[in-house]
């Protein structure tokens, strides 16, 4: 292991690009993923080393990020065969990027404590197009030396704070989450009263975007994928955004805090998963409630995008 050596677990959609910003830093970087052949090619891109496991990273790395898709897989690349914990030695850091469950990140801590290897969780807010650019919002929970251990590594990617203690930053990710799911799904039945009414939506968007209603939905999504019927914002998928809904409940429950506006927006999200399927952008929720309302939203000032072949 050399301490100033990075290992990365997870090279998808954000994963690679923050891989890049990474060795952009000077970090020497070893890669990792599920599918071998993207890691590799991943390395040969941004100029690192790709790894045939996570014990393989955790061999030549003392800060490990995991950047995956729930906390279920990330159990599994730290305990199962050939995971992280096999060959860490004591005194790596764990990085948890992803939007992961609290209560996971804070067991996998207890079970990690007895061989010196800590973990912190620092999930990100910003998409694809902010990881490409090195400005995602960082959020990170955990002890206060390893965020300062971390800190320089983070500010590679985007801009971090230290949000409180481990899990922290996993429960403020979904609270984020579930405040922008809940306002997609009000703006939406908003723009559908109005145009049943007789308003032009995009119209209503620019009225919304002028005054108290507006939030980042209104701002950067109503007109650019649901008006222009594309549904597709940059690789943030319906069912990621049901996952990060059910874990700010699930952090609402744990606390004892009564949210019925919140747990039917859970309802809805997860319904949608469901009925539209887990791979459609997070977007195409705005399909449900169409169909709740009989009504599909359309605009003549916004150009519809043609549909895409299968």
């Amino acid at each position: 292991m050399t301490s100033d050596t990075v290992g990365l677990v997870g090279v998808g959609m954000m994963g690679a690009p923050m891989a890049a910003n990474i060795a952009r830093a000077g970090i020497d970087l070893v890669l990792c993923d599920a599918d071998t052949d993207r890691a590799k090619r991943v390395a040969e891109e941004v100029g690192a080393r790709a790894a045939t496991d996570p014990a393989g990273v955790a061999r030549q790395a003392g800060r490990i990020i995991t950047m995956l898709p729930n906390s279920a897989v990330v159990e599994q690349v730290i305990l199962g065969a050939g995971g992280l914990a096999e060959a860490a030695p004591s005194g790596t850091l764990l990085i948890e990027m992803s939007s992961g469950d609290p209560s996971v990140t804070r067991n996998l801590s207890e079970r990690l404590e007895e061989k010196g290897v800590r973990i912190m969780d620092a999930p990100v807010s910003g998409g694809v197009p902010r990881a490409i650019s090195g400005q995602l919002t960082i959020m990170a929970g955990g002890k206060a030396e390893d965020y300062a251990a971390a800190e320089s590594l983070l500010s590679a990617m985007g801009t971090p704070t230290h949000v409180g203690i481990l899990g922290a930053g996993q429960a403020l990710k979904a609270l984020n989450n579930l405040v922008s799911a809940g306002g997609f799904l009000i703006g939406i039945e908003a723009l559908l009263i109005g145009q049943k009414f007789g308003l032009d939506p995009a119209l209503m968007i620019d009225i919304l975007n002028s005054s108290s209603g507006m939030n980042n939905s209104t701002r950067n999504k109503f007109k650019q994928y649901v008006l222009s019927r594309d549904f597709d914002a940059g690789g943030f998928s319906l069912s990621l955004m049901a996952k990060d809904v059910g874990i700010a409940m699930k952090v609402a429950e744990s606390t004892g805090t009564p949210a019925p506006l919140s747990a039917l927006c859970r309802e809805l999200w997860a319904t949608a998963s469901k009925v539209l399927g887990p791979g459609v952008d997070h977007t195409a929720i705005a399909r449900m409630s169409e169909y709740f309302a009989g009504a599909e939203l359309a605009s003549d000032s916004v150009p519809r995008k043609p549909a895409k072949a299968d």
